[in-house]
């Protein structure tokens, strides 16, 4: 009966895990705090972010959220009715209904990014080569990911 190892995870490994969970955690917590300043769930915070970028298809909304379509369907109905999101035919394909940020949702999504400060100040302190050093190493983390989203 063959066994199998696990690999041995090595200690700066484990710490380099543990900071980008802290990171993941502190970005969280501020991007939740936000929202809530808004009356927004953390969800509607981020569908509105996607949507102030480009209108998009609720499938897509749905692959970019992981999450199921219903769900971005009830996110979308509840952004309508307070006027930050509206539904509009796809102009490729007018059977696709595409999710767009109204003006406001557009002013409401710019106020979110705005007050996210955690990371702000310490890349600040970051040299421009240092900041994209960075940005590189995370790009490779994510693989293609990063390229599509």
């Amino acid at each position: 009966m063959a066994t199998h190892k696990r690999p041995r995870i090595d200690p700066l490994t484990v710490e380099v895990v543990e900071l980008i969970g802290t990171v993941v955690a502190r970005y969280h917590e501020e991007y939740e705090d936000a929202a809530a300043e808004h009356a927004l769930t953390g969800a509607q915070a981020r569908l509105l972010s996607l949507l102030s970028l480009e209108p998009l298809p609720m499938r897509r909304l749905a692959q970019k959220l992981k999450c199921e379509p219903s769900n971005v369907t009830g996110i979308v109905d509840r952004l309508e009715t307070r006027g930050l999101v509206e539904r509009r035919p796809d102009p490729a394909d007018r059977r696709v209904k595409l999710a767009a940020a109204t003006a406001e949702g557009r002013r409401i999504a710019g106020g979110l990014r705005d007050s996210l400060n955690f990371a702000r100040e310490p890349l600040a302190e970051l040299s421009d080569q240092e900041r994209l050093a960075l940005r590189d190493l995370l790009r490779r983390m994510l693989g293609a990911d990063a390229d599509s989203d």
